[in-house]
């Protein structure tokens, strides 16, 4: 019998970015990005929300190694990246930091070393109004 679940769990980090395309011009950065271009960045206190989907474990009752995925996300995600900025981590220096991109560099690290289940979706809530999801590339 097939008993899938979904778990979620939070994490959070501080982090500063620069929302800036090295390939459009000062004027059109400003344009496009407003306030948050400011040249000395800003910061967010970002919560990620990891999602995991798996069959129910008859013996255990979970879908997969919570304090496993805690260390998995904490030395990737979260040592990399709380109380710096993301701008001059190598992953972004020829992406924007938008929440899109930061979200979906979320789910490349992670998609392929859940320890148990299989990663569902990440979510970014980056402020009290800006929410991001992404949930891989489906057609691939």
């Amino acid at each position: 019998m097939n008993h899938q679940a979904r778990l979620t769990r939070q994490y959070h980090f501080c982090a500063a970015h620069r929302l800036h395309a090295k390939e459009l011009s000062d004027d059109v950065n400003r344009k496009v990005f407003g306030k948050c271009n400011n040249l000395n960045g800003h910061g967010h206190n970002y919560t990620v929300l990891v999602t995991v989907r798996g069959e129910i474990d008859a013996l255990t009752g979970e879908i997969t190694d919570l304090e496993r995925l805690d260390r998995l996300v904490t030395t990737t995600i979260l040592e990399r990246f709380d109380h710096r900025h993301l701008n001059h981590d190598p992953a972004f220096q020829d992406v924007v930091t938008t929440g899109e991109n930061v979200a979906r560099f979320i789910w490349d690290e992670l998609v392929d070393a859940i320890p148990l289940g299989q990663l569902e979706k990440i979510g970014l809530i980056e402020t009290r109004d800006n929410y991001f999801e992404y949930q891989g590339d489906r057609h691939g």
